[in-house]
């Protein structure tokens, strides 16, 4: 009898320590901190008037969360109207906020309405741009999407950045490597 019981007593012993240690793991699996994204996406979910000829900061941005090269991906729908004659365009960029500049290279031609016959009815549209660029960054950086009108002739009365369920305006990053 006291060999059974000294059998017991190891098993016991066994299981409470695989309990212990599945216990230990378990809580240690939990504790550890989530690694920053490698991709992320944002959308605009309001319109933004654009005055002549001033670079407008939008209020959409991505942060890229740790050093390395990362593309950049951006969709512009722009929104353009005036009486003729009119000639009118709408450009956007990125912007690197952290080091205050222009993302090199990334300025591209949104819409552009023209219409230099005589009239008063209000000519205009619409379109979507995109915008897609490296860039290498040394520590967490935030990037906003930033716009301009030009009025070479006339007067634009709509300039809108634009969002809706018809077209979307978006800014994602996705990192390629340290």
């Amino acid at each position: 009898m006291p060999l059974l019981r000294t059998r017991l007593a190891a098993i016991a012993a066994a299981l409470l320590a695989g309990a212990t240690i599945a216990a230990t793991q378990t809580e240690a699996a939990t504790a550890q901190p989530l690694p920053p994204a490698h991709r992320g996406i944002a959308h605009l979910t309001t319109l933004v008037d654009l005055p002549s000829n001033t670079w407008t900061d939008t209020p959409l941005e991505v942060t890229l969360p740790t050093p390395g090269t990362y593309e950049l991906d951006a969709n512009v729908r722009g929104r353009l109207a005036g009486v003729p004659p009119v000639n009118t365009y709408m450009t956007a960029r990125l912007w690197n906020v952290t080091s205050g500049t222009a993302v090199p290279e990334s300025e591209r031609l949104v819409y552009q309405t023209i219409d230099l016959n005589t009239g008063d009815t209000q000519a205009g549209g619409n379109g979507t741009a995109p915008i897609s660029e490296l860039i290498r960054v040394n520590r967490p950086t935030t990037i906003r999407l930033q716009a301009t009108r030009s009025d070479a002739v006339g007067t634009a009365v709509v300039a809108q950045v634009y969002s809706d369920t018809v077209g979307r305006t978006s800014l994602r990053y996705e990192r390629l490597f340290p």
